[in-house]
């Protein structure tokens, strides 16, 4: 079994410069390049066709001129294709530069950056300078220019050479003056055919490499909708709702387990210890002595063929089927007498079940990540996660799997991409932000968040900000899952129908992937006990009649419009807030190109507010300019006048939680 990778080792010193042979170090020095992750030890992320830009500090002592460039390929191949990079803040000294390339293809590629003294651009900038200040003689500084232009004639050709060897000619010509020949050696033509053909003289390149993970756009937007299969007729009747789930522009469906549950210490209504011969019990609770484990489903749900029917349906309309990938066993699975040696055994030799305290999971077991057989066991969940995907399973949604080794994430990840780069995994780990940012870094595409619970207009605009532009921009993508069968939060409990519109709104316009699980159309808001998050009548212990008939499922589907339409909503990055002068406003835009979208949320659930929203002059758009709401009634939309500066907003949630407003021509 291959090894985990570990992370490079970079090099902070020069070698020995005294060293029998050795050259002198290097004089220009590469610092500071981005994107990188822990200095290059895991690859940042990007999506097939995202422009990648990338900055380092480059200088040398002394006052020559440089130049460089950001050099990129696909791991493997042989040519490298070239990038120029240009100072951007002169004003702070010059030394940081910039420049962009695009990504395309899935895979890993990979980057460097290599910088050189341009000569020919350092001897024009001092004749330049001293031409200007009215030096006399320059016979010294031209003669010097002749050398430069006879190496850069050697490697010229066509009309390049031509335009160079004229330039040499009136530079070697003893009569010329001097006038004459410093207006021949300052052409804008020559320059640039000098430039073209000259040597990298002095060439520096930042070691090592730095990576580049690039996914298929899914990775990065998409909208998620999550159902129990069981509450809706099973497999074939999930397949009759797919065409139901296009029109409301959802692109991915998850399962929670769809494996057979094990009937020992089921779990029955409401979390209770005893469950009734009625109870379902709960989809984590994988395995049943007679009907299998992880690569089985419950005979309830249908056949293989209901399965493969599912997904061949989901496929036919651009959806794809993800599903919960959960390291846990009932008391029941197959793998507690086929494979004893993969559990945890108390001394008295019973088995301890599964806590998250104050929760207690007495219905299913954890491996025993430390076992002697601890790479069978890897093996075995390897092969699970290979036989989903051979049936059609392109996105997995891990439960978890911050309870999990990270080596066998890191490990698993890499051998199911491997074979097959389009399979997705989301890391539902509500855990330390550490170690949240850890499972990003090692492979997962996606991941769940604090958003839940973020709710106040100042918690948004701290959190999405560090999301959006700080360091975890590079490898961490969000997904805003509104609402989980785990989490319903106190704001939903006591935040009514507004109270869902605006985190709907919220959720698909903040992030570029977004979800909700099937009770969140309906306003489904009881918790089981005060200061709890657990539904009331949890669908997690019971199975339900459900259909896609929820009241505010029209709102989402012009979300889900919406988002589709402006390239602007299915990106992180272009996020800025704008002042409402208002604690209950939240206001951010985002612009891709000429797709500008403005955000206005009221995210007080119970009170009319209003307050202005500030348009910064430094946004970009004109002075003045009409704004359309695309949650308005698109056959009569609401059209509003807008302006750089102040604008007055009211927002009553009893009529309207938001504006989605697209940016019109003036």
């Amino acid at each position: 079994m291959p090894a985990p990778r570990r992370p490079k080792a970079i090099p902070d010193r020069a070698p020995n410069p005294f060293k029998p042979g050795a050259p002198p170090p290097p004089r220009i020095r590469i610092q500071d390049p981005t994107p990188a992750v822990d200095g290059g030890a895991w690859p940042a992320k990007r999506c097939v066709g995202d422009v990648v830009r990338v900055e380092a500090d480059i200088f040398r002592d002394g006052h020559e001129v440089l130049k460089a460039v950001v050099r990129h390929r696909r791991v493997g191949a042989r040519k490298w294709s070239e990038a120029p990079l240009e100072r951007f803040d002169r004003h702070l000294g010059g030394d940081r530069w910039a420049g962009e390339f695009t990504v395309e293809g899935q895979g890993r590629h990979e980057f460097t950056i290599q910088a050189w003294v341009d000569f020919w651009g350092s001897w024009r900038d001092e004749l330049t300078r001293k031409a200007a200040f009215g030096q006399d003689d320059l016979s010294g500084e031209l003669s010097e220019g002749e050398v430069l232009l006879r190496g850069a004639a050697e490697q010229a050709n066509g009309p390049a050479k031509q335009l160079i060897d004229r330039a040499l000619k009136t530079l070697s010509e003893p009569k010329a003056p001097q006038e004459a020949k410093v207006d021949a050696a300052l052409g804008e033509e020559l320059d640039a055919a000098v430039e073209a053909c000259q040597s990298r003289l002095e060439g520096t390149t930042h070691a090592p490499n730095l990576e580049i993970e690039v996914d298929r756009v899914l990775a990065r937007f998409g909208s998620w909708y999550e159902l129990f299969p069981r509450s809706f007729g099973g497999f074939t009747g999930v397949a009759k709702q797919i065409p139901t789930l296009k029109e409301l522009g959802f692109d991915v469906l998850y399962l929670p387990p769809i494996h057979p549950i094990g009937e020992k210490n089921r779990k029955g209504r409401n979390n209770a210890l005893l469950a009734t011969k009625k109870d379902p019990g709960s989809p984590w609770a994988i395995g049943h002595h007679a009907h299998g484990g992880h690569d089985a489903i419950h005979p309830d749900l249908g056949t293989l063929a209901d399965f493969d029917a599912m997904v061949a349906a989901a496929k036919a309309h651009d959806i794809e089927i993800a599903l919960d990938f959960a390291i846990q066993c009932s008391a029941d699975h197959p793998w507690l007498t086929e494979h004893p040696e993969w559990f945890h055994h108390r001394p008295d030799g019973t088995l301890k079940y599964a806590e998250n305290p104050p929760k207690k999971y007495q219905d299913i077991y954890n491996v025993n990540w430390n076992c002697d057989d601890w790479q069978g066991l890897w093996s075995a969940l390897l092969d699970i996660l290979k036989y989903w995907v051979g049936r059609g399973v392109t996105v997995f949604r891990v439960d978890n799997p911050h309870t999990k080794p990270l080596g066998f994430w890191e490990w698993a990840i890499a051998e199911v991409r491997k074979d097959d780069p389009d399979v997705i995994f989301l890391a539902e780990a509500f855990t330390r932000r550490k170690i949240m940012q850890a499972l990003a870094k090692l492979g997962f595409n996606q991941s769940y968040t604090y958003f839940t619970w973020k709710n106040t207009a100042w918690e948004l605009r701290e959190y999405v900000a560090e999301l959006a532009h700080g360091p975890e921009a590079d490898y961490f993508r969000p997904n805003f899952f509104a609402n989980t069968p785990d989490i319903l939060t106190d704001y939903l409990q006591h935040g009514g129908p507004a109270g869902f519109a605006i985190r709907a709104v919220l959720a698909a316009t903040l992030s570029p992937t977004y979800g909700i699980y099937s009770g969140f159309e309906h306003f489904e808001g009881t918790a089981r006990e005060p200061n709890s998050e657990e539904y009331l009548n949890s669908e997690k212990y019971e199975s339900w009649k459900r259909d896609l008939d929820g009241p505010l499922l029209p709102f989402i589907a012009r979300l889900n419009h919406a988002r589709r339409a402006h390239p602007c909503l299915q990106r992180l990055d272009n996020v800025s807030f704008l002042g409402t002068e208002s604690d209950a406003l939240l206001a951010y835009a985002k612009r891709t190109g000429d797709d500008c979208i403005i955000v206005v949320a009221n995210v007080d659930p119970h009170h009319p507010q209003e307050g202005t929203v500030i348009v910064p002059f430094e946004s970009g758009l004109p002075p003045s300019f009409t704004v359309e709401d695309l949650l308005s009634d698109p056959t009569h939309p609401a059209v509003y006048d807008w302006r750089l500066g102040r604008n007055f907003v009211r927002l009553d949630p009893a009529h309207q939680v938001a504006h989605v407003f697209v940016v019109r021509a003036a």
